[in-house]
């Protein structure tokens, strides 16, 4: 009998965009899943960074600096996050970001030498979104708009809820296909052996055209507009 496999998946909040900057992680969300079910385990801590929060990022996840003073450093925490990733693979989107932060904050700990990939293997769900959605919007919000994931309590990020939003789209996008097909997203054609019959294109009727309203454009700009300000004004989607 082969084991079972048991997969974290994993996210972070932090003080800034870069490690070059010397940002630090803030928040840690992680939940397990064994061969592929939630197990109800999860990994969550607030961590004081010793340095302020930028405040693009602040807008981002809504974690104050006065709400971490009480915290523990990254230092008190690392055996504890540590023990429950280990064996693991790691579901991360955007792995890269999340990794890099992690074995930044491992390198300040003098007596710590191993990094996350000593311990555990890695997913990145954005690089297996953009593999099976080429061309197409991927991050977390999307992803939930094409698996009909519900993240209504997403308002600001937060580790934990975006590590069980993940968890919810990671499976969906690995276990079957999307139900709910969006406007601009890559229609796929039928299986071969479907069962399906075709409609004639000519017994359809006109395809039904609903425009967004005033306040979902004014809700829409709102979210470019602090896309622009994270990413320090690379946002392509908002109109020169």
């Amino acid at each position: 009998m082969n084991a079972p496999k048991r997969q974290v998946v994993l996210d972070t909040e932090t003080t800034g965009l870069s490690t070059a900057d010397d940002h630090r992680i803030i928040e840690i969300g992680c939940v397990e899943l064994i061969n592929r079910k939630l197990t109800g385990a999860t990994f969550h801590q607030y961590i004081n960074p010793e340095r302020k929060i930028d405040a693009g990022a602040m807008e981002v996840h809504g974690i104050s600096n006065e709400s971490l003073l009480d915290k523990p450093k990254f230092a008190e925490i690392s055996d504890e996050f540590m023990a429950f990733i280990d064996g693991a693979e790691l579901i991360i989107h955007n792995a890269a970001f999340d990794v890099g932060f992690l074995d930044h904050e491992l390198s300040k700990i003098k007596t710590e030498k191993r990094r996350i990939n000593d311990i555990s293997t890695i997913l990145d769900t954005l690089k297996l979104a953009r593999d099976k959605h080429p061309g197409q919007k991927n991050n977390l919000d999307a992803l939930c708009r094409r698996y009909e994931v519900n993240n209504s309590n997403r308002e600001l990020h937060g580790a934990l809820l975006d590590s069980e939003i993940l968890a919810d789209v990671y499976l969906a996008m690995t276990g079957g296909q999307t139900s709910l097909l969006l406007a601009a997203e890559e229609v796929k054609p039928a299986a071969k052996d479907s069962t399906e019959t075709a409609i004639p294109t000519k017994q359809r009727g006109p395809l039904r055209v609903i425009k967004a309203t005033d306040d979902e454009l004014i809700a829409h700009e709102a979210t470019l507009q602090r896309l622009d300000k994270t990413s320090d004004g690379q946002c392509v989607w908002l109109t020169p």
